[in-house]
């Protein structure tokens, strides 16, 4: 993706992010001998190991691995250049200066800015912690003067959405080593985290020395967690008791207090454990703590870890609680995973909460391969600290129908604008005189467009085109629209993506993007927000490949009168989801009867994600079986869930989340016979050759279908086919409509469904509208029966003329639209109450949604961080509060007398009413029905 920096403007080659495949839990080991052992020799290190371990000193730990390169450039990687190790002995460079660092990493042919050398640290950082940074870098090559080196991450989400964060910045003069410091926090957590530095011109060596990120305060969780409960669940958390409380998971475990010669030293207090003569992933140290925890309490678990052995540099260490119910059923809950080293400590951060009364709780720490000793330093496990709910947020008032982008209709030449990068600017004639459709209804009545674009020509990298800084006209927590028309030029080959892009500061964010493949002009739309004051502000237009020119007429940059929205929408609501009802009262009746009519409940689709270990808790199932009346499978329908191993069947847990759905009168989503995309797909089927394959679909289609005949209203039938396409690449095309032919037979009463993300947002060049309404399309062509659309819905900053635009689209097909998997994420509750409003709103109001899914609604049990309605512990937070004002809004009710003719009339919505009959002292209550609809209708009740 594209992003705006203020060193450069660069766009960066895609990195893919694999997902790690699920692996069977073995049952609860028998518990091994204990050994200690305080010795300080090599006794058990592998021979050469003793020179590759670094002495530490007690600090903070670092969780860049191979942190001062003396592994060369493991676990580093040079992007889009290249990289060596120099050494001392190399003399190729002044003696003075490479005196001064026995080991140092050169990076050379650098064709960019950006290019650099960057290592991932997804797994080694936690949202809210706060991380220093330290760096000792130099620069070579032909330079005058000074020039910057940056610190930097990259933060890539689901979405595709890939936004940088510049976290330090120094000037560094040819061979002298300066050091590079900052600091960062983040208060969500992206789906991948890469750190890297860069900052020299093209053609300049990048050096470094050593880096290091810590944590900026070593023991700030721990502190955190000791003061959010009284005790500290684990026992003799520090080892200070020797082994006490501890013991070996399928292997043995010791005391230490150095390793490896004295070069590996405990990270704080005098001694730690090791987990040894492990055989298996799962063996490692644990501690039962039966009895100390409670369920329905949410957890903090905070432990320092590092690996040793089996030359082996670093691996994946996890945190792990296993449970085993009073009816014997053993359950594996993952805690949190950290990529740890031979080199430093690291710290391994996670939460958990317990839905089922216990019988037996073990804690225990496993991951690496056979062979390879898991240490320990620490391992403490605290009650959460409950997090005070957020206050609104102070947003000043704006003047909407307002376009902050100056000049936009270019009557003044390029005024206001400048080019990103070295491409040129000029004024073109022929461009739309209409705002664009999404843009039109906000803005209000506005004068036609001027028919002038801006042209940026000499494009020699895809970030360049024409910008603007819009500093001070954005207002923080303001949802800003995004508008415009784009054109590219006729050097183009291949569809090409155009992108409105707003450099905040040192991030880039999505303001919107569309794909284009003819020499048309095209809709743009998208939304961006920010939530704290920003230095500097750039809004510029980007994508194409470098040398084909771009256009780009009517920008509209302006924010988002939701109020004015949400009347509209209360109106359209009204039109689209009410009826006429008409109660006819039958048998003897006299003047003066009073009636009260009281809706008990909408029988719209409000559905959400559940799982098997949700029902286990009774005020989850309290505040869903009151509130929702749909059901989708987070997980328990997925083929990686319940067929892991060929052969391996597991359909225990939907069966028992379809009794449990059964028994509450809730309806149920099939989600999902097969996923698309690659990283989803199990070992064994990416294994099998095309007739295997094709088998084992078949097979899967049978018996999923089969079994659960008639017992799912719908099905996905393959998911996120707009982003994935596995089994299209290994079986051929018709593959997929053969998908929706074969369930179909297999059980006709349910509804097939296509189902994929970022449709509704305009975020995505893959998923518009129209590319999905092309698929459909093409699968009905292909004789799929295809009856219904999931749009998933996982969305930020959401505006209701974008939402509503796709919706229009894609309802041409006259197909039912269902939001699938809704959510929206803010870390402030009023601001996700307002996005939650925004969606739930349109969704309602428009005729051709006929259902709506949240991804979930209790926290710790969701996919994304900060999208919860109900905390771990069962309070209702303001996201929560405005889903369910809005269930009651959604209820009607209505008083008064029988006319003259025994009628009484008012407009309600479809679903469950009870109506009050009160004769003098008689009272009398009845029940009936509204079915969906937009007639009127009449009731007919028998007095």
């Amino acid at each position: 993706m594209r992003r705006a920096c203020t060193c450069c403007f660069t766009s960066r080659p895609p990195n893919i992010n694999p997902q790690n495949s699920d692996c069977d839990k073995p049952s609860q080991s028998s518990v091994v001998t204990m050994t200690s052992t305080q010795e300080n020799n090599a006794s058990g290190v592998p021979e050469g190991m003793e020179e590759s371990l670094t002495k530490l000193s007690p600090r903070a730990a670092n969780i860049l691995l191979n942190h001062d390169f003396s592994m060369g450039l493991q676990h580093w990687h040079p992007n889009c250049c290249n990289g060596y190790i120099n050494l001392a002995e190399s003399n190729n460079r002044d003696e003075a200066f490479i005196n001064t660092c026995a080991k140092y990493a050169v990076v050379t042919d650098r064709n960019e800015g950006w290019h650099g050398l960057e290592q991932e640290i997804t797994n080694n950082i936690s949202p809210g912690t706060t991380y220093s940074v330290s760096a000792s870098v130099g620069v070579s090559g032909s330079l005058q003067g000074s020039v910057d080196v940056l610190a930097t991450l990259k933060l890539v989400y689901k979405d595709s959405t890939t936004n940088y964060l510049c976290i330090g910045r120094t000037s560094v003069l040819k061979e002298k080593w300066e050091k590079l410091e900052g600091t960062f926090s983040l208060s969500t957590m992206p789906d991948r985290v890469v750190f890297y530095l860069e900052g020299p011109s093209p053609g300049i060596d990048l050096l470094i020395q050593s880096v290091e990120i810590t944590c900026a305060c070593p023991n700030e969780l721990e502190t955190g967690i000791a003061n959010a409960g009284d005790e500290n669940i684990s026992l003799n958390p520090r080892f200070d008791d020797d082994l006490k409380n501890w013991s070996g998971r399928g292997c043995k475990i010791a005391l230490h207090d150095s390793m490896g010669n004295g070069k590996v030293l405990p990270q704080s207090g005098k001694f730690f454990a090791s987990a040894m003569e492990r055989l298996q992933s799962w063996n490692g140290i644990q501690q039962e703590i039966t009895g100390r925890v409670q369920r329905k309490v949410a957890y903090d678990v905070a432990a320092v870890v590092r690996v040793f052995g089996n030359n082996i540099t670093s691996t994946d260490v996890r945190a792990t609680l296993w449970v085993q119910t009073p009816n014997s059923r053993e359950q594996y809950i993952g805690i949190a995973n950290v990529q740890a080293t031979d080199k430093d400590w690291v710290q391994l951060q996670g939460k958990f909460l317990l839905n089922a009364s216990p019988s037996k709780v073990v804690i225990y720490i496993e991951g690496p391969p056979s062979g390879v000793d898991i240490l320990i330093d620490s391992f403490v496990v605290k009650q959460a600290q409950k997090i005070s709910s957020s206050p609104p947020p102070r947003a000043e008032n704006l003047a909407y129908g307002f376009n902050i982008i100056m000049n936009n209709n270019l009557s003044n030449g390029t005024k206001g604008w400048f080019p990103l990068g070295s491409c040129t600017l000029s004024v073109g004639t022929g461009s739309p005189h209409i705002v664009p459709p999404m843009a039109r209804d906000p803005l209000g009545p506005s004068q036609p467009l001027s028919g002038r674009y801006i042209l940026a020509t000499n494009r020699t990298e895809t970030w360049m085109g024409p910008a603007q800084m819009i500093t001070d006209k954005v207002k923080p927590f303001h949802t800003y629209q995004v508008s415009a028309w784009v054109k590219i030029g006729s050097r183009a080959t291949g569809a090409q993506i155009v992108n409105v892009a707003v450099g905040v500061d040192d991030q880039w964010v999505n303001g919107g993007q569309v794909e284009i493949s003819n020499d048309r002009w095209h809709e743009i739309g998208g939304s961006f927000r920010i939530e704290k004051q920003a230095e500097k502000i750039i809004v510029y237009v980007q994508g194409p490949a470098p040398s084909v020119d771009l256009m780009v007429a009517g920008l509209q940059v302006f924010p988002v009168d939701r109020r004015a929205r949400l009347r509209y929408l209360r109106t359209q609501t009204d039109k689209i989801r009410k009826r006429d009802i008409t109660l006819k009262f039958l048998g003897s009746c006299s003047g003066g009867i009073f009636v009260k009519v009281r809706q008990m409940q909408n029988s719209f689709p409000f559905g959400t994600c559940i799982s098997r270990t949700n029902i286990d808790n009774e005020d989850f199932v309290n505040f869903f079986v009151k509130n929702f009346n749909w059901a989708v499978f987070g997980n328990e329908l997925k083929w990686y869930w319940t067929e892991p191993q060929q052969g391996n069947f597991n359909y225990r847990d939907a069966d028992e989340l379809l009794d449990f759905c059964k028994s509450h009168n809730i309806e149920t989503r099939g989600h999902c016979i097969f996923w698309e995309v690659q990283d989803t797909v199990q070992q064994w089927i990416h294994s099998l050759n095309k007739n295997d394959m094709m088998a084992a679909v078949h097979n899967r289609l049978t018996g999923l279908l089969t079994r659960y005949k008639g017992k799912f209203k719908h099905y996905d039938v393959n998911n996120e086919m707009l982003h994935g396409s596995f089994y299209q690449d290994h079986l051929g095309k018709d593959i997929r409509a053969d998908m929706f032919k074969h369930a179909n037979k297999l059980d006709p009463s349910a509804l097939l469904f296509v189902n994929d993300y970022h449709v509704e947002d305009g975020c995505d060049g893959r998923s518009s509208p129209e590319k999905y309404v092309d698929q459909i399309l093409q699968l009905q062509e292909q004789g799929a029966p295809v009856g219904g659309v999931g749009i998933q819905g996982h969305i930020d900053c959401p505006v209701g003329p974008i939402v509503c635009s796709a919706l229009d689209k894609i309802g041409i097909l006259g197909l039912p639209i269902w939001f699938t998997e809704l959510d929206v994420s803010s870390i402030n509750e009023h601001v996700r109450a307002d996005d939650l409003e925004v969606m739930l709103r349109e969704a309602y109001a428009h005729p051709a949604v006929e259902g709506i899914m949240l991804w979930g609604f209790w926290e710790m049990f969701m996919c994304r961080d900060n999208s919860h309605l109900v905390n771990a512990e069962g309070e209702i937070n303001e996201a929560g509060k405005r889903y369910l004002a809005l269930k009651q809004e959604w209820l009607s009710h209505a008083s008064g007398q029988i006319d003259e003719r025994s009628e009484f009339r008012f407009r309600g919505f479809q679903g469950t009413y009870e109506v009050q009959i009160v004769n003098g002292s008689k009272k009398t209550s009845k029940t009936f029905i509204v079915e969906k609809g937009d007639t009127p209708v009449e009731i007919s009740i028998d007095l």
